[in-house]
Parts: C-alpha cells; sequence; structure tokens
C-alpha cells in the first residue's frame, strides 16, 4: 500500500528510485552523573571533541570540489563562526561543572536552550538558522562518541538512490558530487534554509521538513520524490509509478524547452515588456543571477553580515561587500535593502529581546532609526558602493510616511558628509519602500510621494493582513495567498504606483509562484523579483501570456469575496492558456 508524505518543495522536479536511509543524528543521548573528581577530565573530552570538529570542519572547507556550489565554502565558513560561539563552545562546560554531568547531556541541555531561543525568533529565514546550529552541533555529538563524521553510507549507490535523512549539513552535500543520487529527502528544514539553497543549486528533486520520514520509510524502498509539489510517495503502486514516470519526462522536457529562452526577453503576446530580477542572500548568488539571466537584483537581503558576530561590520567591510556585488552584476541594476533585523532576530551585538510580540516591535526600519549611527554606517556604505553601477535602496518594513521622512533626512545627512569627504556616489540614487504592512499598503500613495519605488513584500503582507505566522504549523492552513483581502492590498497598491508613474515590483514568494503569475499581471504588475531557479517558468508564463484575456478575468477575481470562489476563478485563469493552445489544435 502506498504512503503519501508532504513536505516543501525545492524543485528541480521528480525522482523514483530506492530508499537509502542516512544514519540519525543526535538520537539517544545518555544522562550520566559524574563524580567531582571527573569533572576536569569531562570537559577535556568537550574540548576535544570541538577541537576535532573544527579541524574536521576546516579541512572540508580547504578540499571543496570545484564543482561544488559556490555557497558551500561560505555555510561552511558559517558552521565554524557558530562553532566558536560561547553558547556552544564553552556553556556547556559549565553545565558539566554546576550539574556534574557528562559532556553529552550538558550538550544536549545547552542544544535545547538554544533551540528555544531560536523557536521563538518571528522571522523565518533566521528560525531556519537552528537548522545550522543543530548540524554543527551533531559534529560534536558524533566527536564526542568517537564516530566516524561523514554521512556513513556506502560508496557503491546506484543511480536511482534517494537519501532520506534527518537533515543534512552543507558538508554532507560535498558527498554528492562523487556520488551518484537521484533525489534527496529530510525530515528537517525549510525554504530559505542552508540545505534548501545548496540543493536548489545541486539541481537534484527535494523535499525538505518531512518530520518523520526517517520512520515511515524503509531501506530500499521504492519512493517517488516529487520536488515541485513536495510530495513523497513511498512504495507507490503501478499505476502511480507510471503516471510519475509520463511527469517526469514531460519535466525533463519543460526544463529542456525553458532553455531555449533564456536569452529571449520576457514579453507578452501582445508586446508588453515585463522585468524579471531575482532576490538573493549574498555575494555567492551573483552567479545564479547571471545563469538565470535575470535582468538584475530587485532585493539583495544584507542581513547576513550583520548575524552570528559580537560586533557590527564596519563602513569598509560593508563598503568591500556591496561594492563587489555591484561590479559582478556588470551594469545590471541591484537593489540592496538596508539591515530588516530586530529584536526578534536577536543579534547578539543588539542583546536580548523582552518583547511580548517582537514581530510588531522594533524591527526592519525601526531598528535603523532606533539605531542611526549603525543605519548610517550602513548608508554610508551603500552609497559609496552606487559609484560603481547602478544601485538603489529599498527600506524594509515602512508603516508610514513619517518613517519615510525620517530615513529620507538620515540619508541627506550622509550624503552631505560625502560631499565634503570628496567620497563619489550617486547623486541621484532611487531610494525606495517595501510595502510588507497592511497600514503602508492603504496609505501607499502618501509614501509614493516622497520615493522613487516600491517593492511589495508579499510574505509579510500577508501575515501582518491574516494574522498569521507561516512558520506556525497550527495556523499555516490559513496563510493564504489569494485571500480577497490580500489581493484588494495588492491590487491598490500596484494600481496606485502605476497611476503615479513609479516603478512597483513583487518580492515576496508570490512573485516565483507560477500560479499567481496571470494574476499579477492582470493586476497591472510589470516587475517580479523571486529566486533565480523561478525565472524561467515565470518568464514562459509570461510570454504565453495575452493580457486582454487575462486582465477581464483579473477583474472578475477582484469583485469575489469569498475566498473559496476566488480559488476557483483562479485556477479558470490559469486553464485559459491551456484551452486557448487546445482549440488552436482543432
Amino acid at each position: 500500500m502506498s504512503l503519501v508524505l508532504h513536505g516543501v518543495p525545492i524543485g528541480h522536479g521528480i525522482a523514483i528510485g530506492r530508499a537509502h536511509l542516512v544514519r540519525q543524528s543526535m538520537e539517544d543521548v545518555i544522562y550520566s552523573p559524574i563524580e567531582a573528581h571527573q569533572i576536569d577530565a569531562e570537559i577535556q573530552r568537550f574540548e576535544l571533541a570541538i577541537k576535532a570538529t573544527r579541524k574536521q570542519m576546516e579541512q572540508l572547507r580547504n578540499n571543496i570540489p570545484e564543482n561544488a556550489p559556490t555557497e558551500l565554502g561560505a555555510f561552511i565558513s558559517l558552521h565554524l563562526m557558530l562553532l566558536t560561539d560561547i553558547t556552544i563552545a564553552h556553556e556547556p562546560t559549565d553545565i558539566i561543572k554546576s550539574r556534574m554531568v557528562n559532556a553529552e547531556w550538558a550538550l544536549k541541555q545547552q542544544v535545547d536552550i538554544l533551540s528555544q531561543q531560536f523557536d521563538a525568533i518571528d522571522d523565518t529565514y533566521l528560525r531556519e538558522r537552528k537548522q545550522d546550529m543543530l548540524q554543527v552541533v551533531e559534529r560534536v555529538f558524533k566527536n564526542l562518541a568517537g564516530q566516524s563524521t561523514d554521512l556513513g553510507i556506502s560508496d557503491d549507490l546506484f543511480d536511482d538512490t534517494i537519501l532520506v535523512a534527518h537533515d543534512l549539513s552543507p558538508a554532507d552535500t560535498i558527498f554528492f558530487k562523487d556520488q551518484r543520487i537521484a533525489a534527496f529527502v529530510t525530515d528537517m528544514g525549510g525554504p530559505t534554509s542552508h540545505t534548501a539553497i545548496l540543493g536548489r543549486n545541486l539541481e537534484l528533486p527535494s523535499v525538505l521538513a518531512l518530520h518523520n520520514s526517517r520512520e515511515l520509510i524503509h531501506e530500499d524502498d521504492w519512493v517517488i520524490v516529487d520536488g515541485i509539489d513536495g510530495v513523497v510517495i513511498v512504495q507507490p503502486e503501478e499505476q502511480i509509478l507510471v503516471e510519475y514516470r509520463r511527469r517526469a519526462r514531460e519535466h525533463k522536457a519543460q526544463r529542456k524547452e525553458l532553455d531555449k529562452i533564456k536569452r529571449a526577453s520576457a514579453t507578452t503576446q501582445d508586446g508588453t515588456r515585463v522585468k524579471l530580477l531575482t532576490n538573493i542572500e549574498s555575494a555567492d548568488d551573483i552567479k545564479n543571477v547571471t545563469k538565470s539571466t535575470a535582468d538584475g537584483v530587485g532585493l539583495f537581503r544584507t542581513e547576513f553580515l550583520y548575524l552570528n558576530r559580537d560586533t557590527l561590520p564596519t563602513e569598509e567591510e560593508q563598503y568591500e561587500t556591496y561594492s563587489h556585488i555591484v561590479k559582478k552584476l556588470k551594469g545590471k541594476p541591484v537593489t540592496m535593502r538596508t539591515i530588516d533585523l530586530g529584536v526578534d532576530k536577536n543579534p547578539r551585538w543588539f542583546g536580548q529581546s523582552d518583547a511580548l510580540n517582537p514581530a510588531l516591535g522594533v524591527t526592519g526600519i525601526r531598528l535603523c532609526l532606533a539605531e542611526p549611527l549603525m543605519f548610517k554606517t550602513q548608508l554610508r556604505a551603500l552609497l559609496r558602493a552606487s559609484a560603481h553601477g547602478d544601485v538603489q535602496i529599498m527600506l524594509p518594513m515602512i508603516s508610514s510616511v513619517t518613517e519615510v521622512n525620517q530615513a529620507l533626512a538620515h540619508i541627506n545627512t550622509v550624503k552631505q558628509q560625502l560631499r565634503e569627504e570628496g567620497i563619489d556616489f550617486n547623486e541621484a540614487l532611487p531610494i525606495g519602500a517595501m510595502i510588507e504592512i497592511p497600514s503602508a499598503a492603504l496609505t501607499v500613495s502618501s509614501i509614493l510621494k516622497k520615493i522613487d519605488f516600491i517593492s511589495i513584500g508579499t510574505n509579510d503582507l500577508i501575515q501582518y493582513t491574516l494574522a498569521v505566522d507561516r512558520g506556525d504549523e497550527a495556523v499555516s492552513y490559513l496563510y493564504q495567498p489569494a485571500h480577497p483581502a490580500v489581493l484588494r492590498l495588492l491590487s491598490h497598491v500596484i494600481r496606485t504606483a502605476n497611476r503615479m508613474n513609479k516603478p512597483v515590483s513583487v518580492c515576496g514568494e508570490m512573485a516565483g509562484d507560477a500560479k499567481l503569475t496571470r494574476l499579477l499581471l492582470g493586476m497591472g504588475l510589470r516587475r517580479f523579483s523571486m529566486h533565480p531557479t523561478h525565472v524561467l517558468p515565470i518568464k514562459q508564463i509570461i510570454r504565453d501570456a495575452e493580457l486582454d484575456v487575462i486582465e477581464p478575468s483579473v477583474l472578475r477575481i477582484m469583485r469575489n469575496e469569498d475566498p473559496d470562489r476566488v480559488d476557483e476563478l483562479l485556477k479558470k485563469l490559469n486553464e485559459l492558456s491551456m484551452t486557448k493552445d487546445a482549440n488552436a489544435d482543432k
């Protein structure tokens, strides 16, 4: 009998093969009390495990295969930084001393504390850094136990091997380059986890966050991994196998067809040009922008420079990073968002948060305005980088025109300082705002009078509009991008920006969701910013679209207040092109 599991799809098609279970980590840590005279020896054992882990990871970083994803080195470096964090490298020794317990149990207690702290973070991207912490600690556990730190799987896998793991670290993925693997699935991970990022770049079908796959999938089971819809089917019946083999062939053929439009423009059938941009998180992502043939970067998240460190990045450090990215883009535009951190995201240099609801606290532009020295340092670096190419600055989590005025005052002050110091920058550098709060969406006309462009952050806009934390599994079913309330806000923002001749883009996940492309086109959106892997599929939909056919259907959707009815109409909208194609063939 078949078993169907659902998780987070990471894309790259469909794979069918035999399951190979990766050894589980951090299992069955045993509590073992120690005597006072054993404390020093236990601490030494723990410190040796940390030292061994550090050495292994440094060796991995120094021996990354040439054909590995470029992000791999950066991710391993991040893990090395985590390993040196006092909360992992030192605080377990205090637990050993105070509670007189074995090193494994002390480390497990510390991991539980850190896990709770990560779970309390509101931001999805930062919350998923918990997995990085767990992956680092897993290696320490293995070294404490004297186990091998590799994946512990054989070297003679078959081409159709489906790896089934509780979790996979960036270092684990080095293994993929030397082995024949068709796909992988994990219990842990989310859409912005490093495992997901590497999965996309390895171009392997993969599904994450299955929660208990290792309990439900057995060694050598037949498994279908649908990385498009996030479905894993265990021991499929013959009829299902036949269907998925057909889908896999079709997907492969579609990918080949998409390669043919790499150099083509994203222009609708009636000649409307649409800009396709990408979202990136580090300088290493630039190659994906080039590979996707996108028109530029619609969202560069600068937060990575501020995380996992005890001090703020200097102006010079930031300038070097930003200018490197600008130069690498060779004339293509890049929109750099000022830091979108806050007490909810708990950067170490900012201290702990006591906020009861940090998502509504000092975050985004609020933190920038509350910390003017930090904000101005970043602005100086961004403005200096603008001398090297097409740079825009975007302000996150704007809720009112008052915040825009305050931010612009800081920008003007920094500009004046640079002029007085004789430092080059683009005087006409565009300043934009992210619209991700309902108050900003409803008053967008006043905001647009002050700035040059806007980008709609749909992830947060949906959460704040529907009062749903999409990371909370208990209410995630309420997270509906096509909810009528969300669509009306989106439509209002897009129409207002178009009316005022100000560029508007969508940089949230809706931009890369093929089911919503026609809807957004029909609303008047002409700039989409998404993960690089989504660019070609979205481009194809745009090239097939006829606006005079789409727009009346979108108007019907916008008149409806019933979410179920909206879903039905949206489905019909996406079937329009198929119907036209079918009629054309008759």
